[in-house]
């Protein structure tokens, strides 16, 4: 990246200041992902009880199952298992609602803010009035069958069936029940403040015009807003378009039209934000869910991955004979690693400029785009197996949104398994960006016969890596500990959610801010031959090809077996 009044690296005489701590991007991107993380594992752990409840309903559930039938109480305490989580806990619910995004749209922009109150009031409350007398009518039959110690078949039958006549009213009731209506321009205001100040904090420490910042900020948190808006809009979001990619052609359009306004500039930080979200990004990578796919998934993300980006670059290098080095590996992570995530980690760790990580996020978002729709298309057309498919998806689609969108397209089992693929592709953000860090120093920018220390390597990787690593690892360790149910309600139904609002917003603010620091003219340097156009499709289709056949290979040559119990 440019060098910035915040640059990544600080040397003094080969050794890193323990002030960098405090007075650099990385460092702070890493202390306010902490920051969130921390407040919502206390709202979570410290304000709920929840592992008391679910024990509670782990009691029923087992005392309940050894009856004959399904019973009330089974059916009762099996939903309040499933919606106790750390998400639904009161003040983590208000928390998350204050991140909600502009919603879908049509004819009427304003249902993107303002959603109506549904559901008549009277069907509703007659809903509810059937579903308690059935309710009654169940535990009766219950009580009957129990008198006789479940020993009487017709009763039994009678018990059985006045549940599921229970079951299905008290569906009824749910489907009619009265929903408020709900207004997000406050909470966009509220988050908006909120966002300003955590990041003020740091411009601070760091030593910038924090009134200029703060100011710059609300209007690239506008545009963040507006461009979820656009986003939302039905008929292009069935193709694709998405609030991504929304993001970055708004400030395109304002940078390169009228120009990015003077006032906004302080606040154009797309390290800053990026990497605060990579950072929350590394509590969704748990490694209790890498192990679930196991081996096979493994091979597919961790074995095809590297091939592809070295077998790229050397393509851009030698075939292409790309210019810039640095271009040609930021474009190389990107398709074959994680798309934007592990575009943004090695294009700090080679020191690519500005324009190509813009370059490399654009042609990531563009494909992205059309493989969404695509290749699930091409999964149907040729048949292929649901767990095949999803694996393919996982292995090759670069943003993890768009591959649970194209996964969900083929069924629960490809979800399942393209998104914990993807997952683990996660992983190898850290490692693609120390060994970039590495090859840089000893290859790439080293003089022949210079020796290149240790420190320099370290003062070379980005440091929010580490952050990132770090949430990964302490979110995995936990859950671990907790046991699949309260792993499931606290880790990945509460912190994670947490995690997810607030790293959607900010690299939102980060695609804003590529788009509103970038020039036209600066840009078409490097789209000179279509080279880069050419690397990208070329090492795609080597990717999909190689992704595929490793994926057939694992989950049906070699374990066939982890795929079956899928």
């Amino acid at each position: 990246m440019e060098n910035q009044k915040n640059s990544d690296v600080v040397v003094d005489r080969g050794e890193a200041k323990w002030s960098d701590l405090w007075l650099k991007e990385d460092y702070w991107a890493i202390w306010i992902g902490f920051f969130i993380l921390l407040v919502s594992a206390f709202m979570i752990f410290a304000g709920g009880d929840i592992e008391k409840k679910m024990a509670d309903y782990n009691a029923v559930i087992a005392a309940e199952k050894a009856k004959p039938f399904k019973t009330v109480e089974l059916i009762q305490a099996t939903a309040a298992k499933k919606a106790l989580t750390g998400a639904s806990l009161p003040s983590v619910k208000a928390l998350i609602g204050y991140t909600k995004t502009p919603g879908k749209w049509d004819s009427n922009p304003l249902a993107s803010f303002v959603t109506p109150a549904k559901g008549d009031k009277a069907a509703a409350d007659a809903a509810k009035a059937k579903a308690e007398e059935a309710l009654t009518a169940a535990k009766a039959a219950q009580s009957a069958a129990a008198d006789a110690q479940f020993k009487d078949e017709e009763l039994n039958t009678a018990a059985a069936d006045a549940v599921k006549a229970w079951e299905a009213a008290d569906k009824d009731a749910a489907a009619a029940k009265v929903s408020s209506g709900s207004n997000i321009f406050l909470s966009l205001v509220v988050l908006g403040l909120g966002l300003g100040v955590m990041f003020s904090i740091g411009m601070m420490a760091m030593g910038n015009n924090v009134p200029q910042f703060f100011i710059g900020f609300l209007g690239v948190f506008v545009l963040s807003v507006f461009a979820n808006f656009l986003g939302g809009f039905k008929p292009t979001a069935a193709y694709g378009v998405n609030a991504e990619i929304m993001s970055i052609v708004l400030g395109l359009l304002i940078a390169n039209t009228i120009g990015t306004p003077k006032w906004i500039m302080p606040a154009v930080q797309v390290e800053y934000y990026i990497k605060a979200g990579l950072v929350l990004l590394g509590a969704e990578v748990l490694f209790g869910k890498i192990l679930a796919i196991g081996v096979p998934g493994i091979f597919v993300a961790w074995v095809v991955t590297p091939i592809v980006l070295i077998t790229t670059f050397i393509f851009g290098q030698k075939v292409l004979k790309m210019p810039s080095k640095t271009l040609n590996i930021v474009i190389s992570a990107d398709m074959s690693v994680c798309g934007t995530s592990a575009a943004i980690a090695t294009a700090a760790a080679c020191r690519a400029k500005k324009e190509e990580l813009t370059l490399s996020v654009g042609l990531s978002l563009t494909f992205t785009a059309i493989m969404m729709i695509a290749l699930p298309a091409l999964i149907k057309a040729l048949g292929l197996p649901e767990v095949l498919g999803g694996a393919w998806i996982g292995g090759t689609i670069d943003a993890t949104g768009s591959v649970a969108a194209a996964g969900a397209f083929l069924g629960p089992k490809a979800l399942q398994v393209a998104a914990t693929i993807k997952m683990i592709q996660n992983v190898l953000i850290g490692v693609t960006a120390f060994c970039v860090a590495m090859y840089w120093c000893t290859k790439v920018e080293c003089n022949e016969g210079q020796q290149v220390s240790a420190m320099e390597i370290w003062n070379r990787f980005p440091k929010f890596v580490i952050g990132f690593l770090a949430v990964s690892i302490i979110c995995s360790v936990v859950s671990g500990n907790l046991g699949n149910d309260l792993a499931t309600s606290m880790i990945d139904k509460g912190v994670v959610s947490v995690a997810k609002a607030f790293r959607g917003w900010m690299f939102a603010l980060a695609f804003v801010s590529i788009g509103l620091a970038t020039n036209f003219r600066d840009l078409a340097q490097y789209f000179k031959g279509g080279k880069p156009i050419i690397l990208y499709v070329v090492g795609q289709s080597f990717n999909l090809c190689l992704t595929l056949l490793m994926a057939w290979i694992m989950f049906y040559k070699v374990f066939p077996d982890i795929t079956a119990s899928i």
